[in-house]
């Protein structure tokens, strides 16, 4: 049975992608692996990775079209636009801003006219790509759309569509605690959170571990750069969370020279999180 395992951090810069790469990589010697970078904003693996990216598909969200001859000019869909996608003015048809819209559809329901109906706009694109024995799985939101869940969901499906072909799929969330990064966690069996011993790495950490007890996940911790702060503040927070800490990394230069270049990152020992 495939063990999907999602990396994730509090914040951005703890290390999270060097986790979920050199955790990926390392197990493609020796089983079949997918790695999927499910940071839609911002996807770097592939970088890391030195990885030629293919596109997939393409992926589209529904967004409100009015039918002017319809449209009564009443108001009531700007009124009810939370995203402030719709403007009403008084006697002139609704001003449509699709950059804003998050296509949640309450324009639709309150229309008394059926004036609107739905057409689509391209958010983003999936990508795929292989490095000897690992495959990605890469998803990648335009510029100024507002719903880069929409696209984790698609890579989601196509971690469905793909999971028994693999021993192991490493999901790399983006940072935080949005809704992208619950939507990463949707297929995870387990999860782990990359932190850094430091008061911001610890605060952002004690976050997102809320957000686990919340959606009854169990979580696991990664300190990088253990060797740099005060390793005391998480082994003080991951007691708080009756969680625990399962790998340490101590700041290398090696790791350093290593991403800088896009070459795999070596970790020694890293696979034995898998044991925990």
């Amino acid at each position: 049975m495939v063990e999907i395992i999602a990396i994730t951090g509090g914040k951005g810069g703890t290390g999270k992608s060097t986790v979920a790469t050199a955790l990926a990589y390392q197990l493609s010697k020796t089983s079949k692996v997918l790695l999927v970078d499910a940071d839609v904003d911002c996807p770097n693996d592939h970088l890391l990775l030195s990885i030629k990216r293919d596109e997939l598909k393409k992926v589209y969200q529904r967004i409100p079209k009015i039918d002017a001859s319809s449209c009564i000019m009443c108001g009531k869909c700007g009124k009810v636009c939370k995203s402030k996608a719709l403007i009403s003015l008084k006697d002139k048809l609704p001003i449509f801003i699709p950059e804003q819209c998050n296509g949640c559809g309450a324009c639709k329901i309150v229309c008394p006219t059926n004036a609107i109906t739905w057409e689509d706009k391209e958010i983003g694109t999936i990508y795929i790509g292989t490095r000897n024995h690992l495959d990605l799985l890469s998803g990648d939101l335009k510029t100024n759309q507002p719903v880069s869940e929409f696209i984790v969901n698609h890579l989601n499906e196509e971690i469905e569509k793909k999971k028994e072909k693999y021993d192991f799929i490493i999901i790399d969330t983006a940072a935080g605690t949005h809704c992208p990064v619950i939507a990463a966690f949707e297929l995870a069996n387990k999860v782990i959170a990359v932190t850094e011993p430091t008061p911001l790495g610890t605060h952002d950490l004690e976050i997102i571990l809320k957000l686990l007890q919340t959606i009854q996940l169990n979580g696991r911790i990664i300190v990088n750069r253990s060797d740099v702060g005060n390793i005391e503040l998480v082994k003080n927070l991951a007691a708080k969370f009756a969680t625990q800490i399962i790998f340490e990394i101590p700041y290398s230069k090696e790791i350093v020279n290593s991403y800088a270049k896009g070459n795999p990152i070596h970790i020694p020992h890293i696979l034995d999180v898998l044991q925990q």
